[in-house]
């Protein structure tokens, strides 16, 4: 029987368990650079096998929260590298989330006050960037009215996200893991109740509908190989303003298929049931895990029972724990021993110092 504790082999290199420190934005990077706290908080963190770090912007562009950590220019290409080195001195692999939030951003995170870009010009209602209002303070923001890319500009996005990739693997990073969840860019091009474009990357087929993401990650595995390259997707998941359309399950099964027949370094699936949206439907993910033979991870309410359950199931390789991995710094050691688990505090979870950050303690009570 498969358990969390087991190690697992990635691509050839040995996961010391098989759990997942999940991509979580802290925005806690000013002027979007690492910093020393970046390289502690996920030092500390190290107890996981696989962390993947909070989404990091590929460009200005892609950016919809104030203070996240990019990876478009040297600057953040040298300090994230101390982030890989200490991990990486403390026995885990690590990925970095690349990330363009599409519409999800607000004027004034843009160069110039420029508007975001999508794959449609629909604003996305009720839904909010963490901008600067209009006293210039940080604040969550309604999401501005977005710009269509151009098919040309598509290939400009495209580009940023292989050159992002290439700068991941100069700062040590083991590989990338493509954000093609939560309504961002990538989804915003699958689902086809937002995509409203009309040429080869709209949702009149099922392949136009994916299209964008697979350009994405052949594009990266060109540049960094296909074993450093994994994908975030969500299916049905409504976050952001995405809606049901006709042919969803297809869509993310035909994906599946595709992404198995590039071999990459595995998929994680965000279930955000956890979030309020409408659960996967029954036997959704056990048809994922046919059409798609890879490393598999799941996020989403994960629990040591949940996670140990599919595992032994061979529905999942790795399992990925978000909120639970910000209080609880240990959490493979806590499951291990039946410890507690610390809830954290959700006022704290983006912004600010130290606090809510770095300073949640081991069981042991010795600061990591």
């Amino acid at each position: 029987m498969t358990v969390l504790f087991d190690d697992y082999k990635l691509n050839g290199k040995t996961l010391k368990n098989r759990a997942v420190v999940a991509p979580m934005t802290r925005a806690r990077a000013p002027g979007n650079i690492p910093n020393e706290s970046t390289v502690r908080y996920y030092g500390q963190r190290s107890d996981a096998g696989l962390i993947v770090t909070e989404g990091t912007p590929i460009s200005q562009q892609g950016s919809g929260f104030v203070d996240c950590p990019g990876i478009w220019n040297q600057a953040q290409i040298d300090a994230w590298s101390k982030v890989t080195n200490r991990v990486h001195d403390l026995g885990s692999l690590i990925f970095t989330q690349i990330w363009h939030v599409g519409r999800i951003s607000h004027t004034s995170l843009q160069k110039d006050g420029e508007l975001p870009v999508s794959s449609t010009s629909q604003q996305a209602v009720n839904s909010s960037a963490f901008g600067y209002d209009s006293n210039g303070a940080p604040s969550f923001v309604p999401a501005s009215k977005p710009h269509c890319l151009t098919t040309a500009e598509v290939q400009h996005v495209i580009a940023d996200f292989a050159q992002a990739a290439v700068n991941a693997v100069a700062a040590g990073f083991d590989g990338v893991e493509i954000h093609g969840a939560n309504g961002y860019l990538v989804e915003q091009f699958i689902n086809g109740a937002v995509n409203d474009r009309q040429d080869q990357y709209g949702s009149e087929t099922i392949e136009n509908r994916v299209r964008f993401a697979l350009e994405v990650v052949d594009a990266c595995v060109e540049r960094i190989g296909v074993e450093r390259v994994g994908i975030r997707l969500s299916p049905f998941g409504r976050l952001h303003d995405l809606g049901d359309f006709e042919g969803e399950e297809d869509t993310f099964l035909h994906l599946a298929r595709e992404l198995n027949n590039r071999g990459i370094a595995y998929v994680h699936i965000m279930d955000q049931a956890s979030r309020g949206a409408p659960a996967m439907p029954d036997g959704f993910l056990q048809k994922f895990r046919e059409a798609y033979k890879g490393t598999l991870i799941l996020a989403g309410g994960m629990n040591l029972e949940k996670a140990n359950q599919l595992l032994s199931d061979g529905i999942i390789d790795l399992a990925a724990f978000g909120a639970k991995y910000i209080s609880n710094p240990d959490l493979v050691e806590r499951y291990r021993h039946g410890w507690p688990i610390q809830e954290p505090d959700q006022s704290l979870y983006y912004g600010g110092n130290e606090h809510g950050y770095t300073d949640y303690l081991p069981y042991s009570g010795v600061p990591l």
